[in-house]
C-alpha cells in the first residue's frame, strides 16, 4: 500500500516501526521457527540456537520496509539496496535491444550489489509502462562480477516512461540465489518504487540509463531501493565524492 507523504510540514513527524515480513518469506520463517522449536523440545540446545540465529536471520531477509519514494518527474530511483559496484558504458542487453526496447547505442549501467543482508524486494526506477518483461536461465557466478550480466540467471524489465523515454533494469541472480520472482506482468502500469520483484538469497540489480543521463550515485555508495535517486534523466553532471 503507497501514500502521499508531504514534507516540511511544521510540527509533522514519524515514528520508526519494525519493517514487516513480506508474504513470500513467511513460509521459510514459520519452517525455520518449527525446526528451532523441535530442536529445543528435544533439548538440542546448540542446534537449537543456531536455528534460532537462522530464523532471525531469514525474518531480517524478507523484510520489507516502508520506503518514501521521491516523486519529481525527472528522477531515476535505485530498483535495489545495497553497494554500487560497477558504473561502466556497454550495449544493452540483447534481450532487450532493438527498436522495441532500449535501443542499440552503448548506455551507462550502474550495478548494485546486494548481500545476503539487504533486503530482496526490488523497486521499479520510474513509472510508466512494462513494455518487456524478459526472463533467462543462467549460471550462478559471483554476482560481483561484470561477466554475471550475460551468463547469470536473469529477469531484464524495461519500463517506457509516459514521455517515451525507457529505462531498462535487470536482476541477476548470485552465488546463492536459485530463484528469482517477478510481482508484475507485461504491460501493467508501475509507479516510481513500486515493489516489482524479489531475488532469493544475494545478487545485483543492473540499471540502463537513457542517452544524456549520468549517475548521480558514486562507487562504494550504499543505495536504498524505492529512496535514492542515482540519476536525473537529461542531466549529464559529473559529481565527485570522497571515502571517509
Amino acid at each position: 500500500m503507497s501514500s502521499t507523504i508531504s514534507s516540511n510540514r511544521p510540527g509533522g513527524g514519524i515514528k520508526w516501526r519494525w519493517p514487516s515480513i513480506h508474504p513470500e518469506g513467511r513460509k521459510f520463517l514459520l519452517i525455520a521457527g518449527v525446526v528451532t522449536l523441535c530442536f529445543w523440545l528435544l533439548g538440542w540446545e546448540i542446534a537449537g540456537w543456531l536455528m534460532f540465529g537462522l530464523t532471525v536471520w531469514v525474518a531480517a531477509f524478507f523484510r520489507d520496509p516502508v520506503r518514501v519514494t521521491p516523486t519529481a518527474r525527472d528522477l531515476v530511483i535505485a530498483p535495489a539496496d545495497g553497494l554500487v559496484t560497477q558504473i561502466a558504458e556497454v550495449p544493452p542487453p540483447i534481450e532487450i535491444a532493438g527498436p522495441d526496447g532500449l535501443g542499440d547505442a552503448p548506455m551507462l549501467r550502474v550495478s548494485i550489489f546486494m548481500s545476503v543482508f539487504d533486503v530482496h524486494i526490488n523497486r521499479t526506477p520510474v513509472a510508466g509502462t512494462l513494455r518487456k518483461l524478459v526472463y533467462i536461465p543462467g549460471k550462478f557466478v559471483n554476482a560481483d562480477l561484470d561477466k554475471a550480466s550475460e551468463e547469470n540467471e536473469r529477469q531484464h524489465f524495461v519500463v517506457e516512461r509516459a514521455d517515451g523515454v525507457r529505462i531498462g533494469f535487470t536482476q541477476i541472480a548470485g552465488l546463492v540465489a536459485r530463484r528469482i520472482m517477478p510481482f508484475v506482468s507485461m504491460g501493467n502500469e508501475v509507479t516510481t518504487g513500486q515493489r516489482v520483484g524479489l531475488i532469493r538469497f544475494g545478487s545485483r540489480v543492473d540499471v540502463y540509463l537513457p542517452a544524456g543521463t549520468t549517475p548521480q550515485v558514486l562507487l562504494g555508495q550504499r543505495a536504498l531501493a524505492g529512496e535514492t535517486v542515482i540519476a536525473r534523466i537529461g542531466h549529464a553532471e559529473t559529481i565527485d565524492g570522497i571515502g571517509q
